[in-house]
Protein backbone atom coordinates (compact mmCIF):
# COMPACT_ATOMS: atom_id res chain seq x y z
CA UNK A 1 0.00 0.00 0.00
CA UNK A 2 1.45 3.31 -0.90
CA UNK A 3 1.13 5.65 1.70
CA UNK A 4 2.16 8.91 -0.07
CA UNK A 5 -0.52 11.79 -0.31
CA UNK A 6 -2.20 11.72 -3.66
CA UNK A 7 -2.18 14.73 -5.63
CA UNK A 8 -5.47 15.82 -5.32
CA UNK A 9 -4.91 16.74 -1.96
CA UNK A 10 -4.17 20.30 -0.67
CA UNK A 11 -2.39 21.85 2.38
CA UNK A 12 -3.81 25.21 3.51
CA UNK A 13 -1.32 28.53 2.32
CA UNK A 14 -0.74 29.74 6.29
CA UNK A 15 0.69 26.19 7.19
CA UNK A 16 3.78 26.90 5.42
CA UNK A 17 7.18 29.35 5.92
CA UNK A 18 7.13 31.91 3.61
CA UNK A 19 8.89 30.99 0.54
CA UNK A 20 5.34 29.26 -0.44
CA UNK A 21 3.58 32.89 -0.45
CA UNK A 22 5.49 35.50 -1.61
CA UNK A 23 2.98 38.49 -1.54
CA UNK A 24 2.44 40.73 -4.81
CA UNK A 25 5.66 42.94 -4.41
CA UNK A 26 8.08 39.86 -4.39
CA UNK A 27 7.40 39.85 -7.86
CA UNK A 28 9.18 43.33 -8.54
CA UNK A 29 6.26 44.99 -9.44
CA UNK A 30 8.32 48.58 -9.59
CA UNK A 31 9.50 48.24 -12.36
CA UNK A 32 11.31 51.50 -14.54
CA UNK A 33 8.85 51.88 -17.86
CA UNK A 34 10.24 50.55 -21.03
CA UNK A 35 10.30 54.34 -22.55
CA UNK A 36 12.60 55.26 -19.15
CA UNK A 37 15.03 52.17 -19.21
CA UNK A 38 18.09 54.50 -21.07
CA UNK A 39 18.57 58.19 -19.86
CA UNK A 40 17.07 57.88 -16.37
CA UNK A 41 20.16 57.53 -14.42
CA UNK A 42 19.98 60.36 -12.52
CA UNK A 43 22.77 60.56 -9.43
CA UNK A 44 26.17 59.33 -9.67
CA UNK A 45 27.42 56.33 -12.01
CA UNK A 46 27.76 52.96 -10.32
CA UNK A 47 30.64 51.29 -10.18
CA UNK A 48 30.17 48.20 -11.36
CA UNK A 49 32.26 44.82 -11.18
CA UNK A 50 31.48 41.25 -13.43
CA UNK A 51 31.59 38.10 -12.11
CA UNK A 52 31.55 35.66 -14.68
CA UNK A 53 32.97 36.81 -18.18
CA UNK A 54 31.41 34.07 -20.81
CA UNK A 55 29.25 34.99 -23.08
CA UNK A 56 26.39 36.30 -21.33
CA UNK A 57 28.59 38.25 -18.90
CA UNK A 58 30.31 40.14 -21.62
CA UNK A 59 26.70 40.67 -23.50
CA UNK A 60 25.00 41.99 -19.93
CA UNK A 61 27.75 43.87 -19.19
CA UNK A 62 27.29 45.65 -22.97
CA UNK A 63 23.69 46.12 -21.65
CA UNK A 64 25.32 48.05 -18.18
CA UNK A 65 27.13 50.19 -20.25
CA UNK A 66 24.74 51.20 -22.89
CA UNK A 67 22.31 52.40 -20.20
CA UNK A 68 24.63 55.13 -19.02
CA UNK A 69 24.41 55.15 -15.52
CA UNK A 70 27.27 52.10 -14.58
CA UNK A 71 30.89 52.33 -15.06
CA UNK A 72 32.78 48.87 -15.28
CA UNK A 73 35.48 48.57 -13.85
CA UNK A 74 36.47 45.12 -12.65
CA UNK A 75 36.07 41.84 -14.50
CA UNK A 76 36.39 38.05 -12.81
CA UNK A 77 36.26 34.77 -14.07
CA UNK A 78 38.08 31.27 -13.75
CA UNK A 79 39.63 31.63 -17.05
CA UNK A 80 42.13 33.95 -18.03
CA UNK A 81 41.48 33.89 -21.81
CA UNK A 82 37.86 34.81 -20.81
CA UNK A 83 38.94 37.76 -18.18
CA UNK A 84 40.98 38.97 -21.14
CA UNK A 85 38.49 38.70 -24.12
CA UNK A 86 35.79 40.49 -21.75
CA UNK A 87 38.67 43.20 -20.37
CA UNK A 88 39.63 44.19 -24.32
CA UNK A 89 36.47 44.24 -25.16
CA UNK A 90 34.85 46.58 -22.18
CA UNK A 91 38.09 48.36 -21.90
CA UNK A 92 38.52 47.15 -18.05
CA UNK A 93 42.46 48.10 -17.02
CA UNK A 94 44.87 44.74 -16.34
CA UNK A 95 45.01 45.81 -12.86
CA UNK A 96 41.10 45.03 -12.98
CA UNK A 97 41.08 41.33 -13.85
CA UNK A 98 41.24 38.13 -11.83
CA UNK A 99 40.66 34.81 -12.66
CA UNK A 100 40.83 31.32 -10.49
CA UNK A 101 38.17 30.50 -8.52
CA UNK A 102 38.64 33.19 -5.95
CA UNK A 103 39.08 35.64 -8.35
CA UNK A 104 36.17 36.78 -7.39
CA UNK A 105 37.32 37.95 -3.82
CA UNK A 106 40.11 40.03 -5.13
CA UNK A 107 37.31 41.90 -7.37
CA UNK A 108 34.82 42.38 -4.40
CA UNK A 109 38.34 44.65 -2.83
CA UNK A 110 38.10 46.83 -5.28
CA UNK A 111 36.80 50.18 -5.00
CA UNK A 112 32.80 49.46 -6.43
CA UNK A 113 29.15 49.64 -5.24
CA UNK A 114 27.60 46.75 -7.16
CA UNK A 115 28.64 43.53 -8.99
CA UNK A 116 26.68 41.49 -11.39
CA UNK A 117 26.79 37.89 -10.75
CA UNK A 118 26.76 35.90 -14.38
CA UNK A 119 28.85 32.32 -13.06
CA UNK A 120 27.58 29.21 -13.09
CA UNK A 121 24.79 28.36 -10.44
CA UNK A 122 26.39 26.50 -8.54
CA UNK A 123 28.43 29.51 -7.28
CA UNK A 124 25.88 31.66 -6.82
CA UNK A 125 24.91 31.86 -3.26
CA UNK A 126 28.72 31.56 -2.13
CA UNK A 127 29.34 34.32 -4.71
CA UNK A 128 26.26 36.53 -3.23
CA UNK A 129 27.13 35.93 0.15
CA UNK A 130 30.33 37.31 -0.13
CA UNK A 131 29.04 40.39 -2.55
CA UNK A 132 26.87 41.44 0.45
CA UNK A 133 29.13 40.68 2.88
CA UNK A 134 31.82 43.10 1.75
CA UNK A 135 29.05 46.12 0.83
CA UNK A 136 27.99 45.37 -2.68
CA UNK A 137 24.88 45.91 -4.56
CA UNK A 138 24.00 42.32 -6.08
CA UNK A 139 22.34 42.03 -9.88
CA UNK A 140 22.08 38.67 -9.80
CA UNK A 141 21.30 36.07 -12.92
CA UNK A 142 19.01 32.68 -12.35
CA UNK A 143 18.57 30.46 -11.56
CA UNK A 144 19.91 31.49 -7.93
CA UNK A 145 20.98 28.34 -6.85
CA UNK A 146 20.86 24.75 -7.89
CA UNK A 147 19.85 22.78 -4.60
CA UNK A 148 17.38 23.80 -1.39
CA UNK A 149 20.43 24.84 0.90
CA UNK A 150 21.52 27.45 -1.97
CA UNK A 151 18.19 28.91 -2.08
CA UNK A 152 18.01 29.10 1.68
CA UNK A 153 21.34 31.04 1.64
CA UNK A 154 20.19 33.63 -1.18
CA UNK A 155 17.29 33.88 1.15
CA UNK A 156 19.70 34.74 4.12
CA UNK A 157 21.54 36.99 1.42
CA UNK A 158 18.14 39.14 0.54
CA UNK A 159 17.42 39.23 3.91
CA UNK A 160 21.27 40.77 4.77
CA UNK A 161 21.43 42.91 2.05
CA UNK A 162 17.98 44.70 3.34
CA UNK A 163 19.51 44.95 6.45
CA UNK A 164 22.92 46.64 5.31
CA UNK A 165 20.81 48.92 2.96
CA UNK A 166 21.96 47.00 -0.55
CA UNK A 167 19.92 45.97 -3.38
CA UNK A 168 19.63 43.03 -4.56
CA UNK A 169 17.77 42.21 -8.04
CA UNK A 170 17.12 38.62 -9.29
CA UNK A 171 17.06 39.24 -13.42
CA UNK A 172 14.04 36.90 -14.47
CA UNK A 173 12.61 38.63 -17.92
CA UNK A 174 9.05 37.88 -18.17
CA UNK A 175 8.46 40.09 -14.81
CA UNK A 176 9.02 43.28 -16.63
CA UNK A 177 6.21 42.34 -18.85
CA UNK A 178 3.54 44.85 -18.09
CA UNK A 179 0.57 42.00 -19.30
CA UNK A 180 2.27 39.38 -16.69
CA UNK A 181 1.66 42.03 -13.66
CA UNK A 182 -2.18 42.50 -15.77
CA UNK A 183 -2.85 38.68 -15.81
CA UNK A 184 -1.86 38.18 -11.94
CA UNK A 185 -3.92 40.68 -11.17
CA UNK A 186 -7.36 40.23 -13.28
CA UNK A 187 -6.39 35.95 -11.55
CA UNK A 188 -6.75 38.16 -7.81
CA UNK A 189 -9.46 39.74 -9.06
CA UNK A 190 -11.57 36.89 -10.07
CA UNK A 191 -11.97 37.44 -13.32
CA UNK A 192 -11.12 34.25 -15.02
CA UNK A 193 -13.45 32.94 -12.05
CA UNK A 194 -11.84 29.68 -10.19
CA UNK A 195 -8.81 28.81 -11.42
CA UNK A 196 -8.78 25.28 -12.97
CA UNK A 197 -5.45 24.01 -13.70
CA UNK A 198 -2.30 25.59 -15.29
CA UNK A 199 -0.02 24.54 -17.82
CA UNK A 200 4.04 25.85 -18.04
CA UNK A 201 6.29 24.55 -20.95
CA UNK A 202 9.68 24.98 -22.25
CA UNK A 203 10.29 23.48 -25.64
CA UNK A 204 13.67 24.23 -27.42
CA UNK A 205 16.80 22.30 -29.39
CA UNK A 206 19.77 20.57 -28.53
CA UNK A 207 21.38 23.05 -26.21
CA UNK A 208 25.51 22.36 -25.43
CA UNK A 209 26.22 20.30 -28.41
CA UNK A 210 29.87 22.34 -28.56
CA UNK A 211 30.24 22.03 -24.99
CA UNK A 212 30.05 18.38 -25.36
CA UNK A 213 32.18 18.18 -28.55
CA UNK A 214 35.35 19.86 -26.20
CA UNK A 215 34.70 17.70 -23.13
CA UNK A 216 34.73 14.18 -25.29
CA UNK A 217 38.75 15.69 -26.06
CA UNK A 218 39.34 15.23 -22.27
CA UNK A 219 36.53 13.73 -20.21
CA UNK A 220 38.14 13.46 -16.89
CA UNK A 221 39.45 17.41 -17.47
CA UNK A 222 38.65 19.27 -14.81
CA UNK A 223 38.55 22.62 -16.80
CA UNK A 224 36.69 21.11 -19.30
CA UNK A 225 33.91 20.41 -17.13
CA UNK A 226 33.62 23.61 -15.72
CA UNK A 227 33.78 25.57 -19.68
CA UNK A 228 31.17 22.80 -20.28
CA UNK A 229 28.99 23.55 -17.08
CA UNK A 230 25.38 23.78 -18.70
CA UNK A 231 25.29 19.96 -19.09
CA UNK A 232 26.80 19.49 -15.76
CA UNK A 233 23.68 18.91 -13.58
CA UNK A 234 25.79 19.16 -10.04
CA UNK A 235 27.07 23.00 -11.58
CA UNK A 236 24.15 23.97 -13.46
CA UNK A 237 20.82 21.99 -11.50
CA UNK A 238 20.04 20.56 -14.57
CA UNK A 239 18.05 21.98 -17.18
CA UNK A 240 14.64 22.22 -15.07
CA UNK A 241 16.42 24.64 -12.74
CA UNK A 242 19.22 26.40 -15.24
CA UNK A 243 16.62 26.60 -17.84
CA UNK A 244 13.13 26.02 -17.52
CA UNK A 245 12.65 27.86 -14.49
CA UNK A 246 11.58 30.77 -16.86
CA UNK A 247 8.21 28.81 -17.47
CA UNK A 248 7.72 27.75 -13.74
CA UNK A 249 8.48 31.22 -12.62
CA UNK A 250 5.84 32.64 -14.10
CA UNK A 251 3.36 29.61 -13.05
CA UNK A 252 4.20 30.51 -9.61
CA UNK A 253 3.92 34.02 -10.11
CA UNK A 254 0.79 34.21 -11.64
CA UNK A 255 -0.85 31.94 -8.83
CA UNK A 256 1.23 33.94 -5.97
CA UNK A 257 1.98 30.44 -4.48
CA UNK A 258 4.33 27.19 -4.80
CA UNK A 259 2.91 23.48 -5.06
CA UNK A 260 2.51 21.40 -2.27
CA UNK A 261 3.77 18.60 -3.93
CA UNK A 262 4.64 16.83 -7.17
CA UNK A 263 5.63 13.73 -9.52
CA UNK A 264 7.83 13.79 -12.32
CA UNK A 265 9.37 11.51 -14.56
CA UNK A 266 12.34 12.39 -17.47
CA UNK A 267 15.03 11.49 -19.18
CA UNK A 268 17.99 11.51 -21.40
CA UNK A 269 17.43 10.84 -25.27
CA UNK A 270 20.63 12.81 -26.50
CA UNK A 271 24.42 11.50 -26.30
CA UNK A 272 25.81 13.71 -24.49
CA UNK A 273 28.96 13.18 -22.22
CA UNK A 274 26.82 15.34 -19.23
CA UNK A 275 24.39 14.41 -16.60
CA UNK A 276 21.79 16.95 -17.83
CA UNK A 277 18.73 15.30 -18.62
CA UNK A 278 16.99 16.41 -22.08
CA UNK A 279 13.35 16.54 -21.18
CA UNK A 280 10.75 16.72 -18.20
CA UNK A 281 7.39 16.09 -17.37
CA UNK A 282 5.71 16.79 -13.85
CA UNK A 283 2.83 17.49 -12.00
CA UNK A 284 2.66 20.07 -9.64
CA UNK A 285 0.01 20.18 -7.19
CA UNK A 286 -0.94 24.01 -5.73
CA UNK A 287 -3.21 25.34 -3.07
CA UNK A 288 -6.71 25.25 -3.71
CA UNK A 289 -6.74 21.96 -5.98
CA UNK A 290 -4.81 23.35 -8.79
CA UNK A 291 -2.91 21.23 -10.84
CA UNK A 292 -0.38 22.42 -12.93
CA UNK A 293 1.08 20.31 -15.75
CA UNK A 294 4.78 20.82 -16.80
CA UNK A 295 6.56 19.95 -19.88
CA UNK A 296 10.21 20.63 -21.26
CA UNK A 297 12.46 19.06 -24.00
CA UNK A 298 16.32 20.28 -25.55
CA UNK A 299 16.03 18.13 -27.55
CA UNK A 300 14.81 17.75 -31.15
CA UNK A 301 13.67 19.85 -33.65
CA UNK A 302 10.99 22.08 -35.50
CA UNK A 303 9.17 23.59 -32.37
CA UNK A 304 10.36 26.47 -29.80
CA UNK A 305 8.16 28.37 -26.73
CA UNK A 306 8.47 29.38 -23.59
CA UNK A 307 4.64 29.38 -22.38
CA UNK A 308 2.13 29.64 -19.25
CA UNK A 309 -1.50 29.28 -19.17
CA UNK A 310 -3.71 29.63 -16.85
CA UNK A 311 -7.53 28.29 -17.30
CA UNK A 312 -10.43 29.64 -15.17
CA UNK A 313 -13.99 28.97 -15.12
CA UNK A 314 -14.89 32.45 -16.52
CA UNK A 315 -11.48 33.14 -18.70
CA UNK A 316 -7.98 32.52 -19.95
CA UNK A 317 -4.30 33.80 -19.41
CA UNK A 318 -1.90 32.57 -21.99
CA UNK A 319 1.42 34.04 -21.69
CA UNK A 320 4.58 33.91 -24.20
CA UNK A 321 8.24 34.75 -23.66
CA UNK A 322 8.67 35.38 -27.68
CA UNK A 323 5.56 35.59 -29.18
CA UNK A 324 1.85 37.19 -28.72
CA UNK A 325 0.08 36.83 -25.21
CA UNK A 326 -3.36 37.06 -24.29
CA UNK A 327 -5.94 37.84 -21.39
CA UNK A 328 -9.38 36.52 -22.49
CA UNK A 329 -12.39 36.81 -19.67
CA UNK A 330 -16.35 36.84 -20.06
CA UNK A 331 -15.58 40.69 -18.85
CA UNK A 332 -12.33 41.60 -20.09
CA UNK A 333 -9.33 41.23 -22.71
CA UNK A 334 -5.93 42.22 -23.29
CA UNK A 335 -3.18 41.65 -25.62
CA UNK A 336 0.95 41.99 -25.84
CA UNK A 337 3.33 41.10 -28.07
CA UNK A 338 6.83 40.90 -25.99
CA UNK A 339 9.02 41.82 -28.42
CA UNK A 340 12.90 40.59 -27.84
CA UNK A 341 12.31 40.04 -24.13
CA UNK A 342 15.57 38.33 -23.78
CA UNK A 343 17.29 41.88 -24.30
CA UNK A 344 14.46 44.41 -22.91
CA UNK A 345 13.64 42.41 -20.36
CA UNK A 346 17.17 42.74 -19.26
CA UNK A 347 17.53 46.20 -19.61
CA UNK A 348 14.24 46.94 -18.25
CA UNK A 349 15.67 44.73 -15.19
CA UNK A 350 18.92 46.78 -15.22
CA UNK A 351 17.39 50.29 -14.90
CA UNK A 352 15.29 49.51 -11.98
CA UNK A 353 18.56 48.28 -10.20
CA UNK A 354 19.82 51.68 -10.96
CA UNK A 355 16.86 53.30 -10.10
CA UNK A 356 16.97 51.41 -6.50
CA UNK A 357 19.73 52.64 -5.48
CA UNK A 358 19.60 56.12 -6.17
CA UNK A 359 16.66 55.90 -4.48
CA UNK A 360 17.68 53.91 -1.71
CA UNK A 361 15.25 51.58 -1.83
CA UNK A 362 16.23 48.40 -0.36
CA UNK A 363 13.30 46.15 -0.31
CA UNK A 364 14.21 43.71 -2.83
CA UNK A 365 11.36 42.35 -3.85
CA UNK A 366 12.52 39.72 -6.64
CA UNK A 367 14.61 37.55 -3.81
CA UNK A 368 11.79 36.02 -2.62
CA UNK A 369 9.95 34.99 -5.18
CA UNK A 370 12.70 34.00 -6.92
CA UNK A 371 13.77 31.51 -4.33
CA UNK A 372 10.52 30.10 -4.35
CA UNK A 373 10.49 29.61 -8.30
CA UNK A 374 13.98 28.00 -8.00
CA UNK A 375 12.79 25.78 -5.25
CA UNK A 376 9.42 24.50 -7.39
CA UNK A 377 12.38 24.01 -9.98
CA UNK A 378 14.34 21.49 -7.27
CA UNK A 379 11.28 20.15 -6.29
CA UNK A 380 10.05 18.84 -10.00
CA UNK A 381 13.45 17.58 -10.36
CA UNK A 382 13.60 15.53 -7.00
CA UNK A 383 10.13 14.02 -7.79
CA UNK A 384 11.28 13.23 -12.08
CA UNK A 385 14.66 12.16 -10.53
CA UNK A 386 13.10 9.85 -7.99
CA UNK A 387 9.93 9.18 -10.29
CA UNK A 388 7.60 9.34 -7.16
CA UNK A 389 5.28 11.90 -5.41
CA UNK A 390 7.74 14.79 -3.54
CA UNK A 391 6.04 16.97 -0.98
CA UNK A 392 7.23 21.11 -0.67
CA UNK A 393 7.77 20.12 3.00
CA UNK A 394 9.95 16.52 2.25
CA UNK A 395 12.50 18.97 0.11
CA UNK A 396 12.82 21.20 2.73
CA UNK A 397 13.38 18.91 5.38
CA UNK A 398 15.67 16.73 3.13
CA UNK A 399 17.59 19.63 1.99
CA UNK A 400 19.81 17.18 -0.33
CA UNK A 401 22.70 19.08 -1.04
CA UNK A 402 24.53 19.45 -4.66
CA UNK A 403 28.56 18.87 -4.25
CA UNK A 404 30.73 19.64 -7.04
CA UNK A 405 34.13 17.85 -7.27
CA UNK A 406 36.03 21.42 -7.97
CA UNK A 407 39.56 19.22 -7.59
CA UNK A 408 41.97 20.12 -10.34
CA UNK A 409 41.27 23.51 -10.45
CA UNK A 410 42.78 26.73 -9.55
CA UNK A 411 42.33 28.74 -7.03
Amino acid sequence: MNNEPTLRESTPLNRRRFLVNASASALGLAIVPPGQVFGANAGPKVNLGLIGCGGRGQWIAELFRKHGGYNLVALADYFPDKVAAAGDKLQVPAAGRFTGLSGYRRLLEQKLEAVVIESPPYFHPEQAAAAVASGKHVYLAKPVAVDVPGCLNIEASGHAATAKQLCFLVDFQARTLPIFHDARQQIQNGELGQVVSVEAAYQTGPVGTEVDQARRADPRNAELRLRGWTTDRTLSGDIITEQNIHALDMACGLLDAAPVRAYGAGGKARDFIGDCWDHFSVIFDFPNQVLATFNSVQVGFGFDDIVCRVYGTKGTVDLHYFSKSVIKCKEYSATAVPGNLYTTGVEANIATFHAAIAQRDWSNPTVAASVRSNLTTILGRTAAYQNRVVTWEEMLRTAEPFVADLRGLKT
